[in-house]
């Protein structure tokens, strides 16, 4: 017999959301995870809040719903709540019930910018690794360091001459100096029949030429995002407006255990690598080691490791290397080599799964700090698997 479309609406529902998720689904790991893992922070959440006042979204809600955004490549907070009011999935990782109303995006993008600083990003990746299931997976001496330039939310029209190096009048965008004679002024006197004039604005995406122009991170800065920098980390590519973000990895399973991200220059990931190594074992006397590929091998950052007792299991460079036969003749060298490869693939996914190829994100602490938990949510990613080994 062949069933009638129709639909009739129901004057009561009964969905209960466990049971809508399959047992085997991988976020069930991931959720008890970060579940116990924020519960842990509970005190750090309780003194950032007052007893009064107007309730904030649960700082447990908001952050696995930006683990949630993360992990499937959603591209804006406006779409995540949206796909909150449909996605029975989404609903059941966040803790929203089936009738419970979702967020405005823009109280919940205020709510993300006062929470999540690089502090909290940090305290909720240290949380995580240390949860009694994913601390067994991690190597305590063994560490790979590396990286990766992400390009800044700012086009390359936006990066400007700064104020002191170009006069005022020849900026048209400028207002006129105080010697400007009055007929530049329009005049200010309305009266209420006065029509109204549209200004002739400069066309916002007009085509320029830099063909000749020189310039440099000394004498430009983007108005868009000043903290963005000029750079190309290889010869022979084209330099953009990025940032460098930099990990730490534990060479055991390939987990990310320190994530930071610094203005671009070409001494950043050499400072940024000696400020994790120090920040996850600090005042360490074992003798840890440290991979890392040739544009590590300097002399005063070789030294750092070793007063550091660190052993810097860097690439060689061809020629003038800090590195000699003192380390290469270990098989550890070898190992490490081998190993510390493997933070591409942490690169790769933040780039491609979690959005840090171009951030959408302006200022350097807004920047790290979702690095960082994108960092946690590689770490995330790779724990259904892990523990079920």
């Amino acid at each position: 017999m062949r069933g009638t479309d129709e639909t009739s609406g129901s004057l009561f529902s009964y969905v209960d959301l466990e049971e809508r998720i399959p047992a085997r689904h991988p976020l069930r790991k991931i959720r008890q995870v970060v579940n116990e893992a924020l519960a842990s922070l509970d005190a750090e959440f309780e003194a950032l809040y007052t007893d009064f006042g107007r309730p904030s979204i649960p700082p447990e809600r908001l952050i696995r719903a930006s683990l949630i955004q993360i992990l499937f490549s959603i591209r804006s907070e406006r779409q995540l709540m949206e796909q909150m009011l449909y996605n029975l999935l989404f609903r059941w990782f966040v803790g929203l019930g089936i009738d419970d109303p979702v967020w405005v995006p823009t109280v919940f993008t205020k709510n993300r910018d006062r929470l999540l600083t690089t502090e909290m990003s940090r305290k909720v990746m240290a949380a995580i690794l240390a949860h009694r299931e994913v601390a067994p997976l991690l190597s305590d001496d063994h560490f790979s360091v590396d990286g990766t330039l992400v390009k800044a939310w700012a086009s390359m029209k936006s990066f400007q001459p700064k104020a002191g190096d170009t006069p005022p009048d020849d900026d048209p965008g400028n207002p006129p100096g105080p010697d400007a004679p009055a007929k530049d002024h329009p005049d200010q006197t309305r009266t209420e029949t006065d029509t109204m004039t549209r200004p002739n604005h400069q066309n916002r995406n007009a085509e320029v030429d830099f063909r000749g122009e020189k310039r440099s991170n000394a004498t430009h800065t983007s108005t868009t995002d000043p903290d963005a920098r000029l750079y190309k980390k290889s010869p022979g590519t084209g330099a953009v407006l990025c940032f460098i973000d930099h990990a730490l990895m534990e060479n055991r399973n390939g987990l990310i255990v320190q994530g930071d991200l610094t203005q671009a220059d070409g001494h950043a990931e050499r400072r940024a690598a000696l400020d994790m190594i120090h920040r996850h074992s600090p005042g360490s006397t074992r003798q840890l080691t440290l991979g890392a590929d040739k544009g590590f091998d300097a002399a005063e950052f070789v030294a750092d490791l070793r007063q550091a007792c660190v052993t810097p299991h860097v690439a060689q460079k061809s020629r003038y290397s800090a590195i000699d036969g003192r380390t290469t003749r270990h098989d550890g060298y070898t190992k490490s080599q081998r190993n510390r490869k493997r933070i591409e693939e942490a690169f790769g996914w933040a780039k491609t799964v979690g959005g840090m190829a171009q951030t959408v994100y302006r200022g350097l602490e807004r920047v790290r700090s979702r690095f960082i938990l994108t960092m946690a949510a590689n770490n995330l990613a790779r724990l259904p698997r892990l523990l079920a080994a």
